[in-house]
């Protein structure tokens, strides 16, 4: 095809693309729904068109024209807003949420690896109060007595709120970030820190249960164990997609199947860190505080949990015409120099 061929096929398309970027000035949001939809697929068809002439005929005007419409056209959609914003704004309305979903198996895997030794513990040590010796970890038997006594460690004194909420963010990231390396051990350690955490929450709410204080633990748990231990299970579900890929990769290379496991659980590991920093911040600020009655603990953690697997379940489902219009590919080796498309 010469220049003349393609100009006289295509620049119809090309005068209605700069049509409708003379009246998306000064902003694109004077474009209506359906002009926005028509400004992608003319954007799209004017980035294949330019891909076509540099490589057939890159010193002709017709492929100066094309640059400067392609070049004018990319800096009206992305006008205001910086890449890097950009793509945080799609990780957190799209990408985030969409991978949960992908991934979905591995975190009810993970969840079922807490909840049933959770369970089966519980009903264990209501049942028999001594057998919690012999199941929880030593750390955590000092305990015993004082819940004996019906008497709980939630309390936090005022002045050592902030510190107690600085350190309850760090270690639930590492108990996060150590269920998801643990897939590299073919998800052996991770499938360990599952099932041990299971035990000890388990085994403490069966003996508070005994002991008549397992509503007051659960008064004090429930505001932040909604988000919290759901962050663990999608931290367990990414660990154990690594053991997964290293166990059965299919049709792959093992190393293949590791890295593409990988890039989905990163993307779990990095949605799950501001969720922690919200679950210690409430676990260190209204968990413990007295001053708020029990409704609206319980309160806090069915919303925030209500809120938390409404975005997981439904964010992301739809892209809004604009968001398509964004995602546009520029074809390979395209080089883009700013300026007025001029006939």
């Amino acid at each position: 095809m010469t220049p003349q061929e393609l100009y006289a096929a295509r620049r119809a398309e090309w005068q209605a693309l700069s049509g409708l970027l003379d009246r998306s000035q000064p902003g694109i949001k004077r474009l209506s729904p359906e002009e926005i939809n028509q400004l992608g697929r003319l954007y799209r068809a004017a980035t294949s068109d330019l891909a076509l002439a540099q490589r057939d005929f890159p010193e002709d005007r017709v492929t100066v024209y094309l640059n400067q419409l392609v070049a004018r056209a990319h800096a009206t959609i992305y006008q205001g807003e910086p890449l890097a914003f950009s793509r945080i704004r799609y990780f957190v309305t799209t990408g985030f949420p969409q991978t949960f979903r992908q991934t979905l198996p591995f975190f009810v895997a993970a969840a079922l690896l807490f909840i049933v030794p959770a369970v089966i513990v519980g009903l264990v040590t209501a049942w028999n109060p001594p057998a919690a010796r012999a199941l929880l970890p030593p750390g955590v038997q000092a305990l015993i007595p004082q819940i004996e006594e019906q008497q709980l460690w939630t309390d936090i004194p005022v002045e050592e709120r902030p510190y107690a909420s600085a350190f309850i963010m760090q270690n639930n990231i590492r108990v996060a970030f150590m269920a998801f390396g643990g897939g590299v051990l073919a998800g052996l350690l991770t499938l360990y820190i599952m099932v041990t955490n299971g035990v000890l929450i388990g085994g403490l709410t069966g003996l508070t249960a005994h002991h008549g204080v397992g509503f007051e633990l659960w008064t004090f748990v429930i505001g932040h164990g909604v988000i919290e231990l759901s962050v663990i299970f999608m931290a367990g579900g990414a660990g154990l997609m690594l053991g997964w890929a290293i166990l059965r990769p299919g049709l792959l290379r093992r190393r293949d199947a590791l890295a593409l496991a990988a890039r989905q659980a990163v993307v779990l590991v990095i949605g799950a860190v501001p969720l922690l920093v919200l679950a210690g911040t409430i676990e260190g600020f209204v968990s413990p505080n007295e001053m708020l009655p029990w409704p609206v603990k319980w309160g806090v953690g069915v919303v925030s949990g209500g809120l938390l697997y409404s975005y997981l379940f439904l964010a992301g489902r739809r892209r809004s015409r604009w968001d398509e219009v964004r995602r546009v590919p520029y074809p390979a080796g395209l080089e883009l120099r700013p300026g007025r498309d001029n006939d």
